[in-house]
């Protein structure tokens, strides 16, 4: 039984002929062949029967290379999978749970911010749930304005969080 061929025992024809030789041409017109050892090569690249001949004619030569004799091009490994969970919002029975990152409360930082500062008295905190401080607020007339002035500037800057400890909307 015959042993499998490889690679360079592969027939060539005249394209692969004609692109070895075009390529040669080209270290030729770069300066790395002399014309007699270029008029040699090209010589046994039209003798060559078998993809073997062709081979030693540019193994001292860099780049190019005749398109037969690239190697192969294997797509990139797909990324690997990641398993998706669904997203999880445990259930917060009490306002002073923690925050879980990605959660965001259903009420707008801009309208707690206009609202602390265009009604002075904890409309802003009643609004986002914190009604201990709302009240606080209320008692002292918004801390005579200054107080609710103040806190609706960093609502309206920084956000903050309602009544359940996640972060206000933009």
């Amino acid at each position: 039984m015959s042993e499998p061929a490889g690679p360079d025992s592969v027939r060539i024809g005249t394209a692969e002929r004609e692109d070895a030789i075009r390529v040669l041409g080209e270290h030729f017109a770069a300066g790395r062949l002399g014309v007699a050892e270029y008029e040699q090569r090209v010589g046994l690249a039209v003798d060559a029967v078998n993809r073997g001949d062709l081979r030693p004619l540019f193994a001292d030569l860099p780049a190019p290379y005749p398109p037969f004799m690239a190697p192969p091009v294997w797509p990139a490994p797909p990324p690997p999978v990641t398993p998706h969970y669904p997203a999880y919002a445990p259930v917060r029975p009490y306002p002073s749970a923690p925050q879980q990152w990605g959660e965001y409360s259903d009420k707008s930082k801009v309208v707690a911010g206009l609202l602390q500062i265009l009604v002075p008295f904890g409309a802003g905190r009643f609004y986002t749930g914190h009604t201990g401080i709302a009240v606080a607020q209320l008692l002292t007339c918004g801390g005579f304005g200054l107080w609710c002035l103040i806190d609706g500037i960093i609502l309206l800057v920084n956000g903050g969080t309602d009544g359940y400890g996640r972060r206000l909307r933009d």
